[in-house]
């Protein structure tokens, strides 16, 4: 009988390690705020000129590593939004380099802000209807 408690208790703690990651995380007032404004900067992004570009990529790539650097800071129940904002993330820093270096055009400009809006707006919904 006591075997078979302790087989039951180690089940148990080293299935709770691995639920752990699919527990989804609670309401943060500074993570709605700052989701909403990557959104707005995402859905604001100008193509013009390359130096417009530029202004919009670094812009966004700060808010990300604040909601990342902030989300990472609460713990391991917040990584169902960072793994949210991951991909956004690699999209807005592989921008910012080629806007560094000069080498967006705005056609890829273009294209990167359709697909940073999509993000953006998946994100935010999912982190604003958290309980």
């Amino acid at each position: 009988m006591n075997k078979l408690a302790v087989v039951l208790v180690a089940f148990s703690l080293s299935g709770c390690a691995q639920l752990q990651q699919w527990i989804p995380s609670f309401w943060d007032d500074n993570q709605s705020v700052k989701i909403i404004d990557i959104r707005q900067k995402a859905h604001n992004i100008q193509c013009d000129t390359v130096e417009l570009q530029q202004i919009h990529a670094d812009g966004l790539a700060k808010d990300i590593q604040w909601f990342l650097l902030y989300s990472e800071s609460k713990g391991a129940l917040q990584k169902d939004v960072i793994r949210l904002v991951e991909p956004m993330e690699k999209t807005v820093g592989d921008w910012a380099k080629r806007t560094a270096t000069g080498e967006a055009s705005k056609a890829y400009c273009e294209i990167k802000k359709k697909l940073i809006k999509v993000q953006a707006d998946k994100a935010a919904n999912s982190v604003l209807w958290r309980y």
